[in-house]
């Protein structure tokens, strides 16, 4: 798979569970304890938000705090559908990938982070199903995709604190299961 065909992916998979959500539903918890439904779209919005900047080169310090705080509004859906189109443009820019982005661990290629973000809308939209009661299936070859990233680096990522202990997936477990049990979540 390509990597901005799996990007695309993980776009409609986490696009899709935040159509899904119930207006009674964003104060619900999701295997992410510290985050509410909202929380998590809000987490996405504002990654996505950061990425245009990013990718043409902005520092850290340009972007500031500008998207610190409640960048969801009235209208999470709307925010969401927002941050995606113009991340979305972004990673579609002639070249965009070619470059660096700056990042809180420095500089990274621009085609990493496109990885990068094609696993947090991933295993994200795999929160939020959990979160509100929808479908929680993935794209299977997005999670293969995301899976063969994530598995050389799952350590370091456990390391920084953004992903759990890996859980057991159990015996012939597909996937989707082995990529979610592999990021600390229970399949």
């Amino acid at each position: 798979m390509e990597r901005l065909d799996a990007l695309e992916r993980g776009y409609a998979e986490f696009g899709r569970r935040v159509r899904s959500v119930r207006d009674d539903q964003w104060d619900a918890p999701t295997p992410c304890t510290e985050w509410t439904v909202r929380d998590l779209v809000r987490h996405l919005v504002a990654e996505h938000l950061w990425a245009p900047r990013l990718l043409r080169g902005a520092t850290l310090e340009e972007v500031g705090d500008r998207f610190d705080g409640d960048v969801l509004g009235d209208d999470p859906r709307a925010a969401w559908r927002r941050a995606a189109e113009e991340s979305r443009a972004a990673f579609h820019r002639p070249g965009a990938l070619d470059g660096h982005v700056h990042t809180s661990d420095g500089p990274r290629p621009a085609a990493d982070y496109a990885r990068e973000m094609t696993t947090d809308l991933t295993v994200h939209a795999w929160d939020l199903a959990r979160g509100v009661g929808a479908d929680d299936r993935l794209d299977e070859e997005l999670a293969r995709y995301v899976y063969e990233a994530v598995r050389p680096v799952a350590d370091s990522l456990r390391d920084t604190g953004l992903f759990g202990e890996p859980v057991g997936a159990g015996e012939g477990a597909g996937v989707q299961d082995r990529l979610v049990a592999l990021l600390g979540r229970r399949p």
